[in-house]
């Protein structure tokens, strides 16, 4: 009898509530997809450290995977927590004849199971499907061959799922419980006739803590932006968030006595139409919207920022890759050590071999250049102990230190020659430049560095290298590197004319080329010979750049960061938009009767809609605003935070971004408004 019961009250809330079990399906569906991604690369074809990239990430995305059980937990408790709501009145009439407590905690139970039951085997066959297409994308991604690409259930995905999410469903079996526990039968019967009776403000004082409120997130965004370098170690990011999350809710709460005291003074407004039943409908539960209005907003800023974040550095490393990458291999070695520089680190005979150009290392440990590099080009890099980056600044330094406290400025600056720095520019693909007997160039792609060294190149300011003063040849840096890489690292160095080095002061040599080779696996084996000489300790080992190395890292890095940053920000999205869904199903399932009050007297059904969808779309646009605001400050403060990445995917990200909100926030809204509609509609 129960049993019956329990799947005939599914049946009828399946219609009304449609969202709530689209949510749970689509939460279990996204679950099983990255939590089965272990599962999928599996039968790619990729190389060794490509595999224990992807391990790095199925790991951290099953880390990842335990914050995200907790966010569908509470959306799925609060989820309940209208639904239970949403039927006072049938548990009520329960009470009335004569069934006890314990039945109704036991029909609830039922129902939970059954629901269950039902949005994980739904949940995780859309999750088998869609996982399907999440290996391509990790295949295209991870430049993986899928020549032996198959369907695979992932047990240990399904295994997940089933676990995290009975617990979840316990914890709603215990919530129902306890509530249906503590219910009264008069509070059961007329709950849907109560409402928050609705308080005007003062609004002087909304005034007051709307402009507070403004101020404090004014400053917290000027403390992200703008005062970033005034920050005085990492935990100081805490003081914006905190302004900010505590600003959100004051701007909120004072909104919501400001803007309906605005409104009902604008009479041809108010009373035009049902301006006033809507604006009554939104204030009617003030208290609760503003704190779930708080909090959803601040996760959409968040799903905002780590979705462009996430998104735009997978776009910018592989533009770094071609960009900072144009070349096979590159080595890096001190040389020129001198007896005094022997130690624990340094031998006797390292330091001897020091003397010796990377050619005759190379081939004194069997590397035969000649039959597998081409396109050698070699540099050598001078340091002055007499100049440093604060000489460099010359006068500018106090006013440069003061603003850029945690810069090292005692570090030795890097010089090179401009006849061999044109020829390694020539390989690189880079500008090549002249310069005059006095003039020096300062070259750098770390944007934040270069805001530094133009202070000085801007008032003109000589230097003194060595035995010459020279003069800038140009206002502010030029762009460019020595050495390959897969970031914007390069903090600066100068070019000068070939006259100015003297050769005792030689510190590092640069090995550029190309391999003899067109397969990966042919470079592979040539960089197999290179480890071992880098490997030899007769030798100072050189730090060894390979493109094919920093494209395996490109992809690491980035595969990893997207898909977390899709992961979370889509749970975060879905949690947003089920959230304000199930409210605002709750609030047209309590107003039922309110909205057959208009029909009688007089309002028709177009007004009506018009109204409903007002209303929704004023609670769903609301923490929406205010997040794109925010989103706006966080975005830039995240290319800060990821300036050596580069911004080159940063716009396309956004857009991709935009499109994620259309589809689902606007998809909730949509679903939200027509199920309403279904609900307030008269018999």
């Amino acid at each position: 009898m129960l049993f019956r019961l329990s799947i005939k009250n599914i049946i009828r809330s399946i219609k009304d509530y449609a969202i709530y079990f689209f949510t749970l399906i689509l939460g279990v569906a996204i679950f099983y997809v990255f939590n089965a991604i272990e599962s999928q690369t599996v039968m790619l074809n990729v190389t060794k450290s490509t595999k224990e990239i992807i391990e790095l990430m199925t790991n951290i995305l099953a880390g990842v995977s335990v914050f995200v059980s907790f966010i569908l937990g509470f959306l799925i408790i609060y989820a309940s927590r209208f639904l239970m709501k949403r039927r006072n009145k049938e548990f009520g009439t329960y009470l009335t004849l004569g069934k006890k407590k314990k039945k109704i905690s036991l029909i609830l139970f039922l129902e939970t199971l059954i629901i269950g039951i039902i949005s994980l085997i739904i949940g995780i066959g859309l999750g088998f499907i869609l996982s399907q297409f999440m290996s391509i994308l990790v295949a295209n991604m991870f430049e993986a061959d899928i020549e032996k690409f198959e369907f695979i259930f992932s047990f240990d995905a399904s295994i997940k799922c089933l676990i995290y999410f009975s617990i979840m469903y316990l914890l709603v079996i215990i919530f129902n419980t306890i509530s249906v526990s503590r219910c009264k039968l008069i509070d059961l019967l007329h709950s849907n006739k109560k409402s928050e009776k609705v308080k005007f403000k003062n609004p002087w004082l909304c005034v007051f803590i709307f402009i507070i409120a403004s101020i404090a997130l004014g400053y917290a965004y000027y403390l992200v932006t703008a005062g970033i370098d005034n920050m005085q170690n990492a935990n100081a990011i805490y003081i914006p968030i905190a302004l900010g999350c505590i600003s959100t809710f004051f701007i909120f709460w004072s909104l919501s006595g400001l803007l309906l005291k605005i409104v009902m003074s604008m009479k041809n407004f108010y009373y035009k139409g049902l301006n006033s039943f809507t604006l009554r409908q939104i204030s009617s539960k003030i208290n609760t919207t503003v704190f779930s209005v708080s909090i959803i907003c601040i996760m959409l800023f968040i799903t905002l920022c780590v979705l462009s974040s996430a998104l735009s550095i997978k776009t910018s490393m592989t533009k770094n890759l071609n960009e900072l990458a144009p070349v096979d291999i590159q080595l890096y070695r001190e040389i020129n050590l001198k007896a005094n520089d022997i130690s624990d680190y340094y031998t006797e005979e390292m330091v001897k071999n020091s003397n010796l150009t990377i050619i005759e290392s190379l081939k004194r440990t069997g590397v035969d250049i000649e039959d597998d590099l081409k396109d050698i080009v070699i540099v050598t890099l001078y340091e002055s102990p007499e100049f440093s980056f604060k000489e460099s600044l010359g006068s500018n330094f106090e006013l440069v230190k003061e603003k850029f406290k945690y810069v090292h400025y005692d570090s030795r600056e890097q010089i090179i020659r401009i006849s061999d720095y044109n020829r390694l520019a020539k390989l690189l693909g880079k500008k090549t430049y002249h310069l005059n007997d006095n003039e020096y160039i300062v070259i750098t792609d770390f944007e934040s560095m270069a805001d530094i060294r133009n202070i000085p190149l801007k008032h003109g300011d000589s230097i003194h290298i060595f035995d010459d003063i020279l003069k800038p040849k140009y206002k502010k840096c030029q762009n460019g590197f020595l050495q390959i890489s897969a970031n914007h690292t390069n903090s600066g160095f100068f070019v000068v004319p070939d006259h100015v080095v003297k050769e005792e002061y030689r510190a590092y040599s640069i090995l550029t080329a190309n391999y003899k080779a067109n397969s990966k696996e042919e470079k592979q084996k040539i960089e197999e010979k290179l480890h071992n000489f880098q490997n030899n300790n007769q030798y100072i080992n050189p730090s060894m750049n390979t493109r094919l190395d920093i494209a395996e890292a490109c992809m690491g890095l980035g595969g990893m960061v997207t898909f977390i940053g899709l992961y979370l920000g889509i749970i975060f999205l879905i949690s947003s938009a089920a959230i304000l869904a199930l409210k605002e199903l709750s609030e047209s399932s309590d107003n039922k009767e309110r909205f057959m009050m208009l029909r009688k007297i007089g309002a028709d059904e177009k007004l009506i809609n018009r109204a409903l969808f007002r209303q929704i779309g004023i609670f769903f646009l609301m923490p929406l605003i205010l997040a794109i605001v925010h989103s706006i400050f966080g975005i830039k403060f995240s290319t800060y935070i990821l300036e050596t990445f580069g911004r080159a995917g940063l716009l396309p990200s956004i857009v991709m971004t935009v499109c994620f909100i259309i589809l689902i926030y606007g998809g909730y809204f949509l679903i939200t408004y027509f199920c309403s509609k279904n609900i307030i509609k008269e018999k």
